[in-house]
Formats: C-alpha cells, structure tokens, sequence
C-alpha cells in the first residue's frame, strides 16, 4: 500500500485553512486553538498573531480574553519559550514540557549559584533556593498582581548577585532565574502588563488566581500524546524532526510518544513525514480562494515547523536574526512573500517577488486594516531582523 503524499501546495492550501489565513477567525480564543500555542515571548506577538487572522476583534476583545476572562493565559513551555495556551490544555503542557524544564532551570540555577560562589556562606544552595521559592510563592499569594521588584521588597535575596566568572558574562541577579523556574514549574503565572499591552513588563500572581488548588496534575506519558496529537492535528503532515523541534523533546521521548499514537508514514515531496490516520487528506485537495496576511514577528506559523522550505522564500537574508528567529512577514496564498513594518508613518511593506497584481492589491488592504486596527500605535518587535529594521 502506497503512502499518502501531499505536495507543498497541498500543505500551504492545509495551512491556510487550519492557521486562519484567510481572516476567518471569530474569537481569540478559536486563533489560540487553531494554532495550539501562540508565540508570546514578544508581548505583541499574540495580539498581533489573533488581529491577522479575525474580523471584528479588537486588541481590547484579546486582553480581556486574557486577564479578564482568564480564558488564555501567557505560559513557560516549549524550547524555553512564552507561548499564548489556552486554559484547558494548560494541565498537559505542564506535565509533558514545563515541569521538566522547570527541573533543568532549578539545576541551573543551584549550579551556576555555586560555580559562581554566589553564596559562599550558605552550606546548602538546593534548601536555599527552597526558601526563597517559599517566601516568593506566599507573596505573591498575598500582594495579588505584583512586580518582580514588589516581589524582591518582600524578599530580598532575589537581589543576591551572581558575580559573573568570565569577563563576557553579564551581570544578573536572582530574580530572573528564579521568577523563570517558578513560572516553569506552575507556581506563579504572567499577569496584566506593567503600562501599554506591548510593553515587556508584567505583573506575577500565584497559580492560585487561575486554579485554587494548582494546575491538575496530569500523566507526563499521556500528556506528550495529547500533546503530539493536538500539534499534528494543527501542523501535520510534517516530518519527526518538525515535531522535536517544536516541543523540545529528545529523539527518544518523541519517537515513543509517536509510536504509542499509531502515527502514519507519508510522502512530503520526496521526505519521510507523519501523519495522523486519514487526518488530513480530504482537505488537503479543498480548492480556496488566495488570501493575504501580515503576521508578526516569531508568528506561530512562521515558526511552526523546522524545515521550512515548503513555505519560504529560497532566499532567506534578513528574514531572521542569527539566531533563527523570524520578523515580521507577508504570507499569500500560503507562502511567504514579503517583510512589513510599523512605523509612525504606517505599515510600510516590501515584496520579496513579483506575485502580481491581485496579490498586492489584498497585501495592501491587509496593511490598511492592521493599521486601522493599531489604531496609532507603532509596534517595534523585541527580536529586529535586517529586513524589517531597513523598513522601519
């Protein structure tokens, strides 16, 4: 029996409709949904990912989703990353990516405090660490919304500095590892921002606020198929290493997780690729009309899969920073076309190709209403790439 193929026209024609490229979107909770997990490292990410692909939400709609609601909620997981995650899958992505990583922060931390002789008078840096963990998790439990320096008031030896031992290190305290761990380990959760929605500071509250007796507790083993299949479901077909990346995990744990869900092999243009039984292969012939959209920076579709090619342009200079991270971009009809940029001017844009003149006709009107929906409000993303700091 003949494996499934999908063509990259096929994937992108999937992508399209699965990612809500075509704006049909209702609600910023049904975006989250689409994509699983929308990035949110860069503040403005989720709100700018939500208003791409919706008609009729507001950055307003997006916030109260947020922090009045509590229906979303901004969150430590994958590949050291915030991600935007609906409440309800919150449980497994916390059994199968955060609390281990918050084990490997906590290791971080106890080691670097030692190699660093940050403490040299303390016998037991782990009982140490334990103690402030305590006395953080209790205040925020008692100040409600506060500042990592609220926090440090309450305890001050978040302020222990770790001298640095080379002179390339930059100096640090213990604040952000330590606010990073907790986070990581379900303890305390990001709160409403500290001034406008694109600003980088927040405010902690304990998990309390969101689940009275913490976040359940759920089977690791079972969480990272739950986990596996919701990104097939979202990203699929794709290849393992797609979803390694992705979620972070060893080649080990992702081949067992795959193996327990009965994946399918199939063909992506000549390379080995997975697939959830018959999940994709009715719609991945569906005929759609083209459709145009400017997402942001570090854009969960942009950085949904490892290898790319089936969706970018071949060359790619200044569409990243040296470190992978992707800017803000065009998609049409599934692919990437081009670079944007907010300026005080407006949406300003750049076309990598010539794509014709419907094409930039419905770039156009995508820009126009991104402004409309900024309302003013000029956006700088916190990760800048060549291409759309020579725009902006």
């Amino acid at each position: 029996m003949s494996r499934p193929q999908f063509s990259a026209a096929q994937r992108r024609r999937l992508l399209v409709h699965r990612h809500l490229l075509d704006q049909s979107g209702t609600s910023p909770r049904q975006v989250t949904n689409a994509l699983l997990a929308v990035h949110a490292t860069d503040p403005a990410t989720p709100y700018l990912s939500i208003l791409a692909r919706t008609t009729g939400v507001r950055i307003e709609d997006i916030a109260a989703a947020m922090y009045d609601q509590r229906l979303l909620v901004r969150w430590l997981a994958m590949r050291r990353t915030v991600f935007l995650l609906d409440r309800d899958i919150v449980p497994d992505v916390q059994a199968a990516v955060s609390t281990p990583l918050s084990d490997v922060l906590r290791r971080r931390l106890e080691t670097v405090l030692e190699k660093n002789k940050a403490l040299p008078d303390v016998p037991d840096i782990p009982a140490w660490v334990r103690s402030v963990e305590a006395n953080v998790r209790a205040a925020a439990g008692e100040i409600g919304d506060a500042t990592g320096a609220q926090l440090s008031a309450v305890e001050p030896r978040m302020k222990t500095a770790i001298p640095p031992r080379l002179p390339s290190d930059t100096k640090q305290t213990v604040t952000s590892s330590l606010l990073a761990m907790m986070s990581a380990a379900g303890e305390i959760v990001r709160g409403t921002p500290v001034g406008a929605w694109t600003t980088r500071q927040h405010r902690w509250q304990s998990v309390s606020t969101w689940w009275e007796d913490g976040v359940p507790p759920r089977d690791a083993v079972e969480s990272r198929m739950r986990l596996a299949e919701r990104w097939l479901e979202s990203y699929g077909p794709a290849t393992v290493d797609d979803l390694q990346w992705w979620t972070g995990w060893t080649k080990t744990a992702t081949r067992a997780t795959l193996a327990a869900l009965h994946v399918v092999d199939v063909d992506l243009d000549g390379v080995d690729g997975i697939d959830l039984p018959h999940a994709h292969t009715g719609h991945a012939n569906v005929a759609s009309a083209p459709s145009a959209a400017l997402l942001p920076s570090l854009d969960s579709t942009a950085m949904g899969w490892k290898h790319r090619h089936w969706y970018s342009p071949a060359e790619t200079a200044g569409l990243y920073d040296n470190r992978g991270n992707i800017g803000p971009t065009i998609w049409w009809d599934g692919q990437i076309v081009g670079v944007w940029a907010s300026t005080v001017g407006g949406i300003r844009i750049r076309l990598l190709e010539d794509i014709g003149l419907e094409a930039e006709d419905a770039i156009s009107v995508a820009a126009a209403d991104l402004e409309q929906k900024l309302g003013g409000t000029v956006v700088t993303p916190s990760i800048r790439v060549p291409l759309e700091q020579c725009l902006s």
